[in-house]
């Protein structure tokens, strides 16, 4: 059977991709809506046709879309790495691999935005909480599933983000991957340790 040819991606998809891309390189408040319009290739009557709420209502459609395909990358790296240990290492390494490639201007599409616009924009916080959540709930439950109880599998999942978060951070003021590689051996040792003897305690509180 031929394979399908893959659609090219819609008017709006490439919105919302383009910005994604100048927002993890330049943050939001860097990043005019005339240069994502031009980067895009598309008419600038589009913008407002797909987004007509302004600047701040479109960076949260961006956010909500970048945090859920980063969710898909992260579930792909639980799955191929077939524990919590060996997925989160690779998490890490799809992260590091992005930053090289890109010459580190490539970091977390939602850390930049965080940190540049989330405290003076109300849609753009949410919408950043809402994607770091979608995060923290597949990981957690990654925890669960592998015999972690909930409280000890939520407060390892927020320790894994903070810990990845920072490290990405760390790494593009560096340009190199040292900072990721690790704060990568932390978190996996943290996370065998726990795996290796559950606190059974935490699943009574």
């Amino acid at each position: 059977m031929a394979e399908t040819a893959k659609a090219p991606p819609s008017t709006r998809e490439r919105l919302l991709l383009t910005a994604a891309q100048l927002f993890r390189r330049q943050g939001l408040a860097g990043t005019g809506l005339k240069q994502v319009v031009a980067e895009a290739g598309v008419p600038w009557g589009s913008l407002y046709h797909f987004f007509p709420g302004g600047k701040a209502a479109f960076a949260a459609a961006v956010i909500r879309h970048s945090g859920a395909r980063y969710e898909k990358l992260i579930a792909l790296a639980f799955e191929r790495g077939g524990d919590p240990v060996e997925g989160t290492r690779l998490m890490y390494g799809y992260s590091a691999q992005a930053l090289t490639e890109s010459d580190y201007g490539d970091g977390c599409p939602i850390g930049t935005v965080a940190l540049d616009t989330a405290s003076t924009s109300a849609p753009v916080r949410e919408a950043c909480a809402d994607a770091f959540a979608g995060w923290h709930a597949l990981i957690a439950g990654q925890l669960v599933d592998a015999g972690l109880p909930a409280p000890q599998a939520e407060t390892l999942a927020g320790f894994s983000i903070a810990t990845f978060e920072g490290a990405i951070m760390l790494a593009r003021t560096r340009r190199d991957t040292v900072p990721m590689e690790q704060a990568c051996e932390t978190v996996c040792g943290v996370l065998a340790s726990a795996l290796a003897a559950p606190d059974q305690s935490s699943s009574s509180r």
